[in-house]
């Protein structure tokens, strides 16, 4: 019963998966992204969350929220048709695009 934090996280993120792979990539990135959110609510919260515990309290939360962040940034920005545009990311695309 100990162990039903790091359970949520990966079956949320084990979801996120599989809707990556059968149905839309972007809706399973972001499921991945709000597990990620999840763990790093669920770490900051609780007293304990077994092996959701790798560090300290503070860097536990930090570092899965960057990932959750940079994961549904991408998610969000990644073509064909992006939800999110940024002006830097289109700038570095035709950049890209110049030199080859």
């Amino acid at each position: 019963m100990r162990q039903w934090p790091i359970t949520v996280v990966l079956a949320v993120a084990g979801l996120g998966l599989l809707d990556a792979w059968l149905d839309d990539f972007r809706y399973g990135l972001l499921t991945i992204g709000g597990g990620m959110l999840l763990g790093a609510l669920l770490r900051l919260l609780l007293p304990e969350v077994g092996l959701l515990a790798v560090r300290s309290r503070f860097t536990d939360v930090l570092v899965l929220l960057f990932f959750a962040t940079v994961i549904v940034l991408l998610a969000l920005v990644v073509q064909p048709d992006p939800w999110l545009r940024l002006p830097a990311v289109e700038d570095i695309g035709s950049y890209i695009g110049q030199r080859h």
